[in-house]
């Protein structure tokens, strides 16, 4: 699919060579890579963003819930990113400007938090350093509801939720059951678009088969394992890693689809060695450290239009 064809330099801080291989988008923006998407280039693209991320070891600064702090910050070591748990009020506003990407997850929500989630959205927006939004639980409660169409507002880069999370922020539906989806992901894809457009940014839809849009194009993750919903959090560690591969990657679609494949194999090779979810959890970690190119190239599944 034709896009338009960007040319960005680096921006300062942003720890990505403008001879590198890919685009940086200027403050405020978002890019879109001129390459073709085919799957080759998608596992590719993938394997050089991982070699770069484990280089450039990216911080990346959550405001996370109270239930996956820990499980983020040590996927996102053994990924090979660098994480910071900062929510104070006092602190975030600076360190928002300071990190490489923000995550923001409204899994567990009070008024400070979600003051500190107002505060470095805005900041990290005004510093030109890639947010990813979480919407946990959005539709089920409308406090946190109304906070994420307040963040939406700011055009956080990407937007990663379940079905009925993507389908209740986008204004059609009443959400599901807590942070349980009801519906598939498939049949989130109209309103994700919907909000990829309002945004400008890419918005993924996670389910059986994960899937991202930017509003034009549409790319398939089928990767995966069914005993990583007996898990909790790999949800929000999923939007952890999108926001680690958002500190490398500028094109928001192909961050996301970076992250999702990451976290989906490495829930694979977990699942071939666990027993159940209790060392799933463990092997999941040494899963995302041991990724490489070989595992990428023989196991990446894309699903493309």
């Amino acid at each position: 699919m034709a896009v338009p064809s960007l040319v960005f330099t680096s921006q300062p801080g942003s720890g990505f060579p403008s001879s590198a291989g890919g685009y940086v988008a200027p403050e405020g923006a978002h890019a879109m890579t001129e390459e073709p998407l085919s799957a080759a280039w998608l596992t590719e693209r993938t394997i050089y963003l991982l070699t770069l991320l484990r280089e450039k070891r990216p911080l990346v600064h959550n405001i996370t819930n109270l239930v996956v702090t820990n499980t983020t910050a040590n996927a996102l070591l053994a990924l090979g990113a660098s994480p910071a748990m900062v929510e104070g009020v006092e602190e975030v506003d600076s360190f928002a400007r300071m990190a490489d990407s923000l995550v923001i997850n409204l899994g567990t929500m009070s008024s400070p938090r979600a003051a500190a989630m107002r505060l470095a959205m805005a900041a990290a927006r005004q510093a030109g350093k890639p947010v990813v939004l979480d919407p946990v639980a959005v539709g089920a409660l409308r406090y946190r509801t109304e906070l994420a169409r307040d963040l939406l507002e700011a055009k956080p880069h990407i937007v990663r939720g379940n079905a009925s999370e993507i389908i209740a922020l986008a204004g059609d539906g009443g959400g599901g059951r807590g942070v349980d989806s009801l519906v598939s992901s498939t049949a989130a894809l109209e309103a994700a678009s919907i909000l990829a457009r309002r945004t400008g940014g890419a918005v993924a839809v996670t389910g059986a088969t994960d899937y991202v849009t930017d509003g034009t194009r549409l790319i398939g993750i089928a990767n995966g394992h069914p005993m990583m919903t007996r898990v909790t959090g790999l949800g929000c560690t999923a939007t952890a890693l999108i926001g680690a591969f958002a500190a490398v990657e500028p094109d928001p679609l192909v961050a996301a689809c970076a992250g999702l494949c990451a976290t989906g194999l490495a829930g694979e090779l977990a699942a071939i060695r666990a027993d159940g979810p209790g060392s799933l959890q463990v092997e999941f970690l040494d899963a995302l450290y041991a990724l490489d190119s070989a595992i990428l190239r023989d196991a990446a599944r894309w699903v493309l239009p």
